[in-house]
């Protein structure tokens, strides 16, 4: 099963970060390549089984479920239910944890999957370059550091 990893510190508190992120239907103020989201059936953004649908800049659409959301550990799961991408059972978590040498957080987003194994290593990269650090860079620009 491809695995994607990618990890960052960003010069910001964790409960800073968290208050940016945790909101399921906020991809658009911190992911670059989302163009607009909404939380189907009007449902809050950070109620576990929520659906958000969104828009890509590509126009690539996407439906994910929000699958865990904890305060507590700064960390939110979400599986994919449509996507263009070509994957099934994926489930992604990203977290934060608080750096105790600083005012600064250690974020760290993962996902697993399932696809064609030719197009594994291709789709690793995508998701990880294209998407999650694309995403992390957002929030340390955000946070005053690149």
């Amino acid at each position: 099963m491809p695995r994607v990893y990618v990890s960052s510190v960003i010069d910001a508190p964790a409960e800073r970060v968290w208050a940016e992120i945790r909101d399921f239907n906020a991809l658009p103020r911190w992911v670059p390549a989302v163009a607009e989201s909404r939380i189907e059936g009007n449902a809050p953004g950070d109620q576990v089984g929520c659906v958000r649908a969104f828009t890509l800049k590509d126009g690539g659409a996407l439906r994910e479920k929000l699958l865990a959301l904890s305060d507590f550990d700064y960390a939110v799961s979400y599986s994919i239910l449509e996507s263009p991408m070509g994957v099934s059972n994926y489930v992604a978590t990203l977290r934060l944890a608080p750096v105790t040498d600083g005012e600064r957080c250690f974020a760290e987003w993962t996902a697993e999957f399932e696809c064609e194994p030719a197009r594994a290593e291709d789709l690793v990269e995508r998701i990880g370059r294209g998407v999650f650090q694309p995403a992390f860079d957002e929030l340390k620009k955000k946070f005053g550091r690149r």
